[in-house]
């Protein structure tokens, strides 16, 4: 890994990120909900509702959500009757999703603390990995992907949905400058806080294109790998099969 990566806009030192991301995410738990709408329009909710379709879990199956602190992708997974374990970084994002839950009178999800780059799960455990709106954020995206293959028993299935980078003519300039204008604007008046809202929108534009994630999903062990482009690839469900 190199000594310095991406934090937005800003390049720091590799060691610093992970305790910046957190901090990002700890001002933002409690208004997480709103933060997805203000940076989707609210279409983030249809983007889940289809990559869980994408997943198809099934009863009795193992199932690991990482950066899934909030809940959103577990609870839709849950209804398959699949095992499903919560994995976040950010302890502040699984309290909102734990009480979430509660609320929902969604029981028997697993939640843990825990690094993408660096899981507790023994090896093979898992019939499938989830990961939604958060590889970009983490400081060595590689080690985590050959950390999602670990985990995954052989015949076991990936599947990230991530912001990318928009193909659609016309559509690109328009998002960005809704995205680098007033999603900060937003967050400012939903939460109090334009920079957290800033480096999400900044983190988007950083993360590696289509093609590139795609490769370094290949590279982590992956076989039969896909990307399904969602508004020209503003939104992407990327998946691999590990054999």
């Amino acid at each position: 890994m190199s000594e310095t990566v991406s934090f937005g806009y800003e390049d720091i030192p590799a060691t610093e990120k992970t305790a910046r991301v957190g901090g990002v995410f700890t001002n933002v738990a409690s208004r997480y909900d709103l933060m997805n709408d203000a940076m989707s329009g609210g279409m983030h909710r249809l983007w889940k509702d289809r990559f869980v379709r994408r997943v198809k879990p099934r009863a009795g199956e193992q199932i690991l959500d990482m950066a899934g602190g909030t809940g959103d992708i577990a609870f839709r997974l849950a209804t398959s009757g699949a095992s499903i374990t919560v994995a976040d970084i950010n302890p502040a994002m699984l309290e909102v999703g734990m009480k979430r839950a509660q609320d929902r009178g969604i029981d028997g999800l697993v939640w843990t603390e825990a690094n993408a780059e660096s899981l507790t799960f023994p090896d093979r455990f898992f019939d499938a990995y989830t990961i939604a709106f958060g590889i970009r954020n983490v400081t060595d995206i590689p080690a985590a992907l050959r950390e999602a293959h670990r985990v995954l028993r052989r015949g076991g299935r990936f599947f990230c949905l991530e912001f990318s980078t928009t193909t659609w003519p016309g559509f690109k300039e328009v998002y960005d400058t809704y995205s680098h204008k007033m999603v900060p604007k937003l967050g400012q008046l939903l939460a109090q806080d334009a920079d957290s809202y800033r480096y999400l929108i900044e983190s988007i534009r950083r993360f590696p294109d289509m093609p590139t994630f795609e490769g370094m999903i290949r590279d982590a062990g992956f076989t039969q790998t896909k990307v399904e482009p969602l508004l020209g690839g503003l939104v992407a469900i990327h998946s691999g099969w590990k054999i």
